[in-house]
């Protein structure tokens, strides 16, 4: 595509009546890539997609139908995070001097994978460039910025209507532990930032469906949540966040970067399980003993 602007960066997928506390949100599943971003980059078309939560948006679109809306970005990963602070900056990749209110020093920063990535992948570099600071500014102002309206807005509509809201931030991680010889991670890993981003009820009974449904599930580790997570998460107020990883070996081909016939089968796990989860009692949420915890 030509590029992006704040109408055409993200999608709101409202169901005909909201009846749900519950909202989705794919940050990372976005595949539409700008031209001259391609035109920059030092990867091929396999490999600058290796940071996508490649189809995580469609496994989780019959939460639309049942009552919840769902925010997707439509920008990949690559280009913006949107799971970062707006402001997470490698000086490294800019020809001239970063903003004093830019944050270089923060550990994603370290790893290349900042506001806007230096890297993808297995540690594999973007650009073939140095970029100016104006280009990563524009790119927050007008994709990052609207994006977290977009999920703000979502997020008070929900807690306004029903007391409290439920934030479902959905992602999928490689299948094996880079540099551990083919070490197979669990099918899914729940982040709640170690407790403290939603109530210990929601996360108790996310593990418990699925592992009543027969997969392996992890929590924090290695993925505890990021930035939205962390930031929307306010349980004493009446807002949860939960970060879901899905083992994309389960539902798709890694290496050719499509699904494969395991796709349906998880697909309608996940509305199985998007059924169950949101029945849980509004009171058990709101608790202030179990927010605390």
């Amino acid at each position: 595509m030509d590029g992006f602007n704040q109408t055409n960066c993200l999608d709101v997928l409202l169901p005909t009546r909201q009846t749900l506390p519950f909202v989705f949100n794919s940050p990372h599943s976005g595949r539409s890539y700008p031209r001259a971003f391609l035109q920059d980059a030092r990867l091929d078309s396999l490999q600058i997609r290796r940071s996508e939560d490649a189809f995580v948006d469609e496994l989780f679109v019959n939460a639309v139908p049942l009552g919840a809306p769902m925010l997707r970005a439509l920008f990949p990963r690559a280009y913006v995070d949107v799971n970062r602070e707006p402001y997470e900056l490698d000086p490294k990749m800019f020809r001239d001097r970063l903003p004093p209110f830019a944050n270089v020093r923060s550990v994603r920063v370290a790893g290349g994978l900042g506001t806007i990535a230096r890297l993808v992948g297995e540690r594999l570099e973007i650009y073939g460039r140095s970029l100016e600071v104006s280009e990563g500014l524009e790119r927050i102002e007008t994709l990052y910025k609207p994006y977290h309206r977009a999920l703000r807005d979502l997020l008070a509509s929900t807690h306004l209507a029903f007391g409290h809201a439920v934030l479902i931030d959905c992602h999928s991680m490689p299948s094996c532990v880079r540099g551990h010889n083919g070490l197979q991670r669990p099918d899914f890993i729940l982040g709640d930032r170690y407790g403290t981003s939603c109530s210990a009820e929601l996360t108790e009974a996310a593990a418990g469906i699925l592992t009543s449904m027969g997969y392996r599930v992890a929590r924090n580790r290695p993925y505890a949540g990021g930035f939205i997570t962390e930031h929307y998460g306010r349980p004493a107020k009446g807002l949860h966040a939960l970060q879901i990883e899905i083992n994309r070996g389960l539902y798709m081909d890694e290496a050719r970067h499509c699904i494969h016939d395991g796709f349906k089968r998880m697909a309608n796990d996940l509305t199985t399980f998007i059924r169950h989860l949101t029945a849980i009692p509004a009171q058990d949420l709101n608790d202030p003993a179990i927010a605390a915890e």
